[in-house]
């Protein structure tokens, strides 16, 4: 039978069935609820944050007609945000969104399929556990984890199920990050000799919440549920709403924005960690109580766990005193440059033939080139609404989904992120150089198992 005569045959029986449904008294657009409804993806979302709503669910809403998703439950243990969880996606939905009061609630509820996590930092990986015991799919926000334990834990569950876990490292969704993987990949690049990366703003309110925290009462919330597996603490809003500046809620710069660049060298070189990291810093201007660093520069080794074959060296820096909102990423290798900045490649600071032939040597030098036509922008302002990254990264998502194939950025992503902002972490705050057992899979600091506390 001809694709035509197939779709007409179809739309002949809706059509029909339209009609019999119109005649009971069935509007056109519950009819329409009906006939997609067992193919309906249902999700469910775990903590109503601003990253949820300024930028998930805009990504997710660029799709999820199209794909046939939906939206049915948000679980956020703090009353405010519960009711305006429930009450903001009724209004971008158009129906009613069930408002459960913790993950236990939201997991009771029939033929959901999958969740979108975007709570505190520590809580990522935790949650993921019980999304995944649950029997769900996962969007899970980076950091992925935050300790080592945590890390394990929810890698082991994951790979001992079937579900779908896509985590939010965007850059693996984005054409120009794609294009430089291949690139390098390929060889033509050469050996990464070195990487810098930094991310830098000059943002005074970033992860402040002064507004939200005089509004936040410890009855109004479940403050034990929220430290989970943390050390038990008096309740204290600011570090339930501001915990990017609390360890161990959160390691700040590492977890937040150091966890996506640190994810494309992973990538990028096929390396899965780092051998060693060194770390310095301090809090130098928002001396606002927080205990994470306004400012932190991070040195790491990279090459094979033997120490032969080709090495290279990685600096991250960040501050949060004075910036340009423009992150980079540089590579380098003896013939040139890719700066993901510009989405070029370059032969700038390659080996020419001026001082090669002092050494009776060829010179190296890598053509110029774009990566890509057209790349999205990548900026340091976290929010921005539907960017083309994040956006393509959820879409991805929920066509895994469908499809069961593994996402864009499986588990394992997050696992060996998660090494490394963890080792970084270790070295911030014990000033050890600071290295990784591959056997225990253990970070360790002076030779001895770092546990955070």
């Amino acid at each position: 039978m001809s694709v035509s005569r197939r779709r007409f045959i179809k739309q002949s029986a809706k059509a029909s069935a339209a009609v019999y449904a119109a005649s009971l008294g069935i509007s056109a657009k519950s009819y329409g609820n009906i006939i997609g409804a067992n193919d309906r993806i249902r999700i469910g979302i775990v903590g109503f944050s601003d990253r949820f709503r300024q930028t998930l669910l805009p990504c997710c809403l660029n799709h999820y007609k199209e794909l046939n998703v939906d939206i049915v439950a948000v679980s956020d243990i703090w009353k405010v945000r519960r009711g305006e969880g429930a009450a903001y996606l009724k209004e971008k939905l158009g129906h009613d969104v069930q408002a459960c009061v913790n993950n236990d609630e939201l997991y009771r509820i029939k033929d959901l399929d999958g969740v979108i996590i975007s709570t505190a930092d520590f809580q990522h990986a935790l949650h993921t556990i019980e999304a995944v015991k649950a029997g769900k799919d996962v969007y899970v926000e980076k950091p992925f984890a935050e300790m080592m334990e945590d890390n394990r834990a929810a890698l082991k569950v994951v790979k001992a199920s079937d579900r779908i876990v896509q985590i939010g490292s965007q850059r693996r969704s984005g054409s120009n990050y794609t294009a430089a993987a291949e690139f390098i990949q390929s060889g033509k690049f050469g050996a990464i000799t070195m990487v810098e990366l930094s991310w830098n703003v000059n943002q005074p309110g970033r992860w402040r919440r002064p507004a939200l925290v005089a509004q936040c009462k410890e009855e109004d919330t479940d403050w034990k549920r929220f430290l989970m597996n943390r050390p038990y603490e008096p309740w204290d809003p600011r570090k339930y709403l501001e915990y990017r500046l609390f360890w161990p809620y959160s390691s700040g710069m590492p977890g937040q924005w150091m966890s996506h660049q640190i994810d494309t060298v992973h990538w990028f070189s096929g390396l899965k960690h780092p051998r060693s990291v060194v770390a310095n810093g301090g809090i130098y201007k928002w001396k606002d109580g927080r205990k994470n660093w306004d400012t932190t520069t991070a040195v790491f080794d990279y090459g094979p766990a033997n120490d032969g074959g080709d090495a290279f060296q990685v600096v991250f820096t960040s501050r949060m005193h004075n910036g340009d909102e423009q992150p980079a990423e540089i590579y380098y290798s003896n013939g040139g440059e890719l700066n993901l900045i510009t989405n070029t490649v370059s032969p700038r600071g390659g080996l020419t033939e001026r001082f090669a032939s002092a050494m009776n040597m060829q010179p190296n030098l890598l053509p110029e080139m774009n990566l890509v036509e057209k790349a999205a922008p990548v900026v340091a302002s976290a929010n921005t609404g539907a960017d083309i990254l994040t956006s393509n990264h959820m879409r991805n998502f929920l066509e895994c989904m469908r499809n069961r194939k593994q996402p864009n950025a499986p588990v394992e992503a997050g696992y060996y992120h998660s090494i490394a902002t963890i080792m970084t972490n270790a070295a911030v705050h014990t000033g050890m150089k600071v290295t990784f057992d591959e056997k225990k899979q253990e970070v360790l600091a002076g030779g001895k198992v770092w546990k955070g506390w």
